[in-house]
């Protein structure tokens, strides 16, 4: 995938970024692949994919660790860092988006580079760091009282959804802040949660008259929120962890298919994100066994759909691997 789609920004030393498709030369299938979108900072680019870019190169890290190739593991961490100052670069040296789902899922990836940082080199990464506690405060100023609570999706402040609520509860509580990540996952519970599916729907904009709800149901919204139970942990959040894992399989997977795929664009993402997520549940021994054995089986059905994909789309491209490191855990 790197070398796909992966490359300095504007040739910068020490950054790197990822194309949004590439293209092959020439008209033989196995021709390499370069990319055809070479990002200036005017040039369009998709925030929150390269946050997915991100925690895909995380995932190498923490994979080569595992087998215990430390060379390997440190080349990741090196490139995760390019890459988090290619988008640094790219967004005008700032951190802040106009999107706090954006934010929130780049926060995530930049906690866990941290983490790999401290497990490889026995330090933390200044740059991680400033992201997640630059992100975090963004977070803090979108939480309000309109709709009984939760934050907003963007800075327009007209539509609180499960996309920013619930990766931003999940950050919430990997930080240490764990009242204000109950408190969004009691919102969600209770605002955005449909119970004849068992599924979390996608938001509430605030009206003259009251509000007006969003009842489409994301696969990628089931796995944030997934992950932030786990993180909260309270006996109740369990439980429904359990039980939202099993109304995935009943409503989002078909057998000999995997889980439902989205498009392309941004719904290339949609499966790999609660591919990630379903991962961790596969492994939490707070879970009851059948719900672990029922989050591993949707992972690796899913991983066999799309083992033979060759994207030509960034989006598409962080969702196969991270439907296929998923599986390699599990």
């Amino acid at each position: 995938m790197n070398a796909r789609f992966g490359h300095p920004l504007m040739n910068l030393p020490g950054t790197w970024i990822g194309a949004l498709a590439t293209v092959a030369v020439g008209d033989q299938p196995h021709q390499p692949i370069q990319p055809h979108t070479r990002p200036t900072p005017w040039s369009p680019w998709h925030y929150w994919w390269q946050a997915h870019y991100l925690d895909a190169m995380i995932d190498a890290g923490f994979l080569a660790v595992a087998r215990g190739d430390r060379i390997e593991a440190r080349i990741e961490l090196q490139r995760a860092r390019a890459l988090l100052r290619g988008i640094l670069v790219h967004n005008f040296g700032r951190f802040r988006n106009d999107f706090y789902d954006d934010m929130a899922w780049l926060a995530l990836a930049a906690g866990r580079l941290d983490t790999l940082s401290v497990r490889l080199l026995a330090r933390h990464d200044r740059l991680a760091r400033r992201a997640v506690k630059t992100l975090a405060r963004e977070l803090h100023g979108a939480h309000d009282d309109v709709l009984d609570g939760g934050i907003y999706w963007s800075r327009k402040r007209d539509f609180k959804n499960t996309p920013a609520n619930a990766p931003a509860a999940l950050l919430l509580a990997r930080i240490g802040e764990m009242e204000h990540a109950q408190s969004l996952l009691d919102w969600l519970r209770a605002e955005l949660f449909d119970p004849d599916l068992g599924l979390h729907i996608d938001g509430i904009h605030p009206t003259a008259n009251g509000r007006s709800v969003e009842r489409t149901i994301y696969t990628y919204n089931q796995g944030p929120v997934l992950a932030a139970m786990l993180e909260v942990g309270r006996p109740q959040d369990l439980l429904h962890a359990a039980a939202l894992i099993e109304s995935v399989h009943q409503q989002l997977y078909t057998p000999g298919q995997g889980l439902r795929l989205e498009g392309g664009g941004d719904g290339g993402l949609f499966t790999g994100i609660l591919c990630r997520y379903l991962a961790l549940a596969a492994h939490d021994p707070r879970l009851p066994v059948q719900a672990r054995r029922t989050a591993s089986a949707l992972v690796r059905d899913t991983a066999v759909v799309v083992a033979g994909q060759s994207p030509t789309q960034l989006s598409k491209a962080v969702q196969r691997w991270s439907i296929l490191s998923a599986a390699a855990t599990v």
